[in-house]
């Protein structure tokens, strides 16, 4: 008697409401220490606390299969079958997360495509983190939002079996669901706005900037011609590296200099300059040097040849 649904139940989906949760799953539902001690005789309004005390949402964990929770209150629904009121205000509970999510899976297994959508969509704007257990029995981090779009989206949470849904597409162009504003395109239409306001505020400034100073005085008529290559050769740095570079006279070097003159000029005795400058006198006084030296001057010209000739000759006669 205590796992049979009520008897003024209306099927949901063609079937029994309990039908919705797999036999098997629905078995081990039954057994579970929960359900005996928790939810045995509970109505509507009980629910509502048992749902205020829950701490995470899952389906099934374990080698043996045990129920959350989370799981056998789903399930208690679907058996007690509230009205569509309760499970509206479930949705719109804002202080307790948990409620909100049972009232959330409830509507998606037992509402209409259009009831899905209108009450389940303004939960993506509730992003506050909740705690999901897995198969393995650990915990994970999820968000609000991200449960209510697995609703809408996956074939199946909870290890449940979801119903399907019509595409929105089509329930809008039936015109029996208005095109979904995003909360997210309010602030990307605030953003488009600053931006380009201050485009608009960037431009004016940029037309007033000043020319460089060497426009003022070019010529804007004359085509603008590139410079030659030959007379724009940039120096290579082998160049300049081997360019000479004056170096600083070292004292070392001017010592070296003066010592070799002195050594010179020692090696040079007075003596022997003065024998040097006597013949040279003696060979300039004798006539036969000087014949010699006019005949090695005057050896390469033909008309000095015949002047010389001519002069021997009135010699002789005198």
């Amino acid at each position: 008697m205590a796992n049979r649904t009520v008897k003024d139940a209306n099927s949901i989906h063609g079937t029994n409401p309990q039908y919705l949760v797999e036999k098997i799953i629905r078995t081990r539902i039954y057994e579970s220490k929960y359900w005996k001690e928790e939810c045995f005789g509970l109505t509507a309004e009980l629910v509502v606390d048992k749902a205020m005390e829950l701490k995470f949402v899952g389906g099934v964990y374990g080698g043996n299969i045990k129920p959350t929770p989370f799981l056998c209150l789903t399930l208690k629904m679907l058996q007690i079958q509230p009205e569509k009121d309760i499970i509206v205000e479930f949705i719109k509970n804002e202080d307790f997360k948990y409620v909100r999510l049972l009232g959330a899976m409830y509507m998606r297994l037992t509402g209409t495509s259009v009831d899905c959508y209108k009450y389940l969509e303004p939960l993506y704007n509730d992003y506050r983190k909740i705690k999901s257990q897995n198969r393995n029995g650990e915990f994970e981090l999820m968000h609000v939002d991200e449960f209510i779009d697995e609703l809408l989206h996956a074939e199946r949470m909870c290890d449940i079996i979801l119903p399907r849904l019509q595409k929105r597409q089509v329930l809008e162009e039936a015109e029996l669901l208005d095109t979904r504003i995003s909360a997210l395109e309010e602030d990307l239409d605030e953003v488009e706005t600053s931006e380009e306001e201050d485009d608009e505020e960037e431009k004016p400034e940029r037309v007033q900037t000043p020319e460089p100073h060497r426009r003022s005085y070019r010529d804007m008529d004359r085509p603008r011609r590139s410079p030659s290559p030959r007379y724009r050769r940039s120096r290579s740095p082998r160049r300049r590296s081997r360019s000479p570079k004056r170096r600083s006279p070292s004292p070392r070097r001017d010592r070296d200099r003066d010592r070799d003159r002195h050594r010179k000029s020692k090696s040079k005795s007075p003596r022997r300059h003065r024998s040097r400058s006597r013949d040279r006198r003696h060979r300039s006084k004798s006539p036969g040097h000087h014949r010699s030296h006019r005949h090695r001057s005057h050896s390469k010209s033909p008309e000095s040849r015949s002047k010389k000739s001519h002069k021997r000759s009135r010699r002789e006669k005198e």
